[in-house]
């Protein structure tokens, strides 16, 4: 009885986790497999920081303009990364990046923010290939 309690708890969180990957395929048309993509990010090491950005591209501004503001990294000038392909990415940003649609910088479609150990990422991804 155990056992079978345990798989449906697994059967639940796979199916759970399996629903949303494809109502969001439905939603977005479906991506097709991706080996590298054009990924822009914000890097804020603290939460408030990068909550603050996150507010102004709500508010419209552009993801390359609020990069420059915000972001504490390397890729501040406008916060490209230019093309990564995947297995270069810490897990959780390469996870969400791969997830995204191609969107431009005057109106990104965003990840929610995501945590690594450099910090907090806003993710936008410009191309797929």
């Amino acid at each position: 009885m155990a056992k079978k309690a345990a798989d449906q708890k697994t059967a639940d969180k796979k199916g759970g986790g399996d629903k949303k990957v494809k109502e969001e395929a439905k939603g977005k048309g479906g991506l097709k497999p991706a080996t590298a993509i054009n990924v822009r990010h914000i890097l804020c090491e603290k939460q408030s920081r990068a909550l603050e950005a996150l507010a102004q591209l709500d508010s419209g501004e552009a993801f390359d303009k609020v990069a420059q503001t915000y972001s504490e990294d390397k890729a501040k000038a406008g916060g490209s990364l230019g093309w990564m392909s995947r297995g270069s990415m810490v897990g959780p940003f390469q996870d969400a990046a791969f997830a995204l649609t191609p969107s431009t910088v005057n109106k990104p479609l965003l990840s929610p923010l995501v945590k690594t150990t450099y910090g907090y990422h806003i993710i936008m991804v410009e191309g797929r290939r």
